[in-house]
């Protein structure tokens, strides 16, 4: 608020103005509930076309946590459980609604934030041998992000290659695209939709952080894939019965590849931050390709910048250092990133 600056997250600010404008417009034509109606029917249409998948059943959900427990109760039969990154959101940062949902979130290790093909092969055989597993938690389905919760990317190659480790395994492939048009705007990106249409059981496409007020799109590629998916969705309270308003927003990112140049612009103000900060000599945590930044800080350092502008908390270092996060969203200006830089 006020004239600080705040580059903590990617969802402070409410829809892209175009949204806002079809909503406004359409905001007393009365349509048919639960995402039946002629805006929702147009979105879904040109997902799929986006994706390639003609045959796709698709759904919108309000929320990211929402989505992925609905999602993944729907898919995981209750004795199975889900493979993830420690550091997945699925694990950390949704209050353990997966559990809540009665399935164990079954955690490996990751390098910032993805998991390896090696790691799930070895898993998997480690789990077949054991010759308890009948008392143990079966692995159902993997879970991704893309981009992660570090702003990293999974190569095309990566994913073609767990795609096929979950194929051998039969285990279900899981993609969280909340940041998906972040992903999509970075240029050292090589997945597209069309190829987790390919690759994938299950994914979204997030709209909460991606210009949307809220709302995410599921694709399910195969047509029937998960029967009375419908119903299930509103078995877990996730169908909205006035379901054209994500439709809608839906139907204005997918026009004039709007989704893709918003998720591009976020990106492009990113790196002019990262530039900044490499040439004022700040050390960065990792590298990360998309809107999302992590530098480390002293205290001291946080508390120059507390007066002008906020950034996000990402977690403690041994050295007494800490992890921010800076991120840019669909939102962020030429104006305020000039004056990031400036601060810098």
């Amino acid at each position: 608020m006020g004239n600080i600056l705040s580059f903590s997250c990617d969802y402070l600010e409410g829809a892209h103005p175009k949204i806002l404008e079809k909503l406004v417009e359409t905001n007393m034509l009365q349509t048919v509930g639960y995402g039946l109606d002629e805006y929702s029917a147009s979105a879904k249409e040109k997902i799929r076309k986006a994706c390639d998948a003609p045959e796709a059943d698709i759904y919108f959900l309000i929320g990211g946590t929402q989505t992925n427990a609905t999602m993944i109760d729907c898919m995981l039969r209750p004795y199975e459980g889900v493979l993830s990154a420690v550091t997945g959101h699925i694990s950390v940062h949704e209050a353990g609604a997966i559990e809540f949902g009665g399935h164990k979130v079954l955690t490996l290790n990751h390098i910032n934030g993805k998991i390896s093909p090696y790691d799930i092969e070895n898993y998997m055989k480690a789990y077949m041998a054991d010759q308890n597993k009948e008392h143990m938690v079966m692995p159902g389905m993997v879970y991704l992000s893309q981009p992660t919760e570090y702003g990293t990317l999974y190569t095309l190659k990566e994913l073609e290659d767990i795609s096929s480790i979950c194929k051998r395994y039969k285990l279900q492939l899981y993609v969280d695209g909340a940041r998906l048009a972040y992903a999509l705007g970075a240029k050292d990106n090589d997945v597209t939709l069309k190829d987790l249409a390919r690759l994938c059981d299950v994914f979204y496409i997030g709209g909460t952080k991606c210009g949307a007020l809220f709302g995410e799109a599921v694709v399910i590629p195969k047509h029937g894939y998960l029967p009375h998916i419908f119903t299930m969705i509103k078995q877990h309270g996730a169908l909205l019965a006035k379901g054209r308003i994500t439709g809608l927003q839906f139907d204005v990112l997918f026009t004039d590849d709007l989704y893709t140049k918003i998720g591009k612009e976020a990106v492009d103000y990113a790196n002019l931050i990262r530039e900044a900060l490499y040439n004022k000599g700040y050390e960065f945590a990792f590298h990360t390709p998309t809107n999302q930044i992590f530098i480390k800080l002293t205290d001291k350092q946080i508390s120059q910048f507390l007066d002008n502008v906020n950034f996000g908390f990402w977690e403690g270092l041994e050295d007494g250092r800490k992890i921010m996060r800076i991120a840019t969203s669909f939102a962020t200006t030429k104006e305020n990133v000039d004056k990031l830089i400036k601060l810098l």
